[in-house]
């Protein structure tokens, strides 16, 4: 079993209020993964495997990362569709979604327990499916050979942090709300079980001239 190191996207369009305007990087997204990639050439890291979904913010932040060629794309890592969820949860449940990232602190566990709880129809997947094929996706990555790094989704990476360390709704929440774009995270094995031994690491925007891109949407 290999290590896998999770990544997720740069910032997408900020003002987007549904799946498909959202998904392109801003400029300063592509200067996240620039950044991110010239750090660890600079520490010498290296993957044997390079994965993403099949969005475009996931494939401009790894060509942006300095990935050209041989990626491999997996719509099983694709993210969660918060827009439409949130549409949904309006419509039915009366739950308007935020104007600003103040209010989806309220908004994000809210959709997040009415979507694992089966209480929001017409989902375009199911809570049990999407916890299902991340872990199959990554239960498969962990079994390749040499370390793998895979740029996905905060949705993503927090419902794989909520599978390896048990987590219930609430805090599977409050971790996908605390994750950075271009964050680092680590799934280590230990045994036959992937552990997790970094987490929302951003060592490329650490300095005082990069602060200000450190952003979490």
């Amino acid at each position: 079993m290999s290590h896998i190191t999770l990544v997720r996207h740069g910032q997408a369009n900020t003002g987007a209020r549904d799946e498909t305007s959202y998904d392109r990087l801003s400029p300063l997204g592509h200067q996240q993964a620039g950044w991110l990639g010239d750090h660890l050439r600079d520490a010498g890291q290296h993957h044997t495997r390079i994965y993403c979904g099949t969005l475009t913010r996931h494939l401009e932040t790894a060509r942006s990362m300095g990935f050209a060629n041989g990626i491999s794309q997996d719509a099983r890592l694709n993210e969660l569709e918060y827009f439409t969820l949130s549409r949904l949860m309006e419509e039915q449940h009366g739950l308007p979604i935020p104007d600003e990232r103040e209010g989806f602190v309220m908004h994000l566990p809210q959709v997040f327990a009415a979507w694992q709880e089966d209480r929001i129809r017409d989902v375009p997947e199911s809570f049990a499916a999407f916890e299902d094929r991340v872990s199959t996706a990554l239960e498969e990555i962990g079994q390749g050979h040499g370390p793998a790094m895979v740029v996905t989704s905060g949705g993503l990476i927090a419902i794989a942090m909520r599978q390896v360390m048990g987590l219930d709704i609430e805090a599977t929440a409050r971790m996908a709300l605390a994750i950075m774009n271009t964050s680092v995270h680590r799934l280590f094995p230990i045994g036959e079980t992937l552990t997790p031994v970094l987490f929302n690491a951003v060592p490329h925007l650490e300095t005082p001239d990069r602060q200000f891109a450190q952003t979490h949407v």
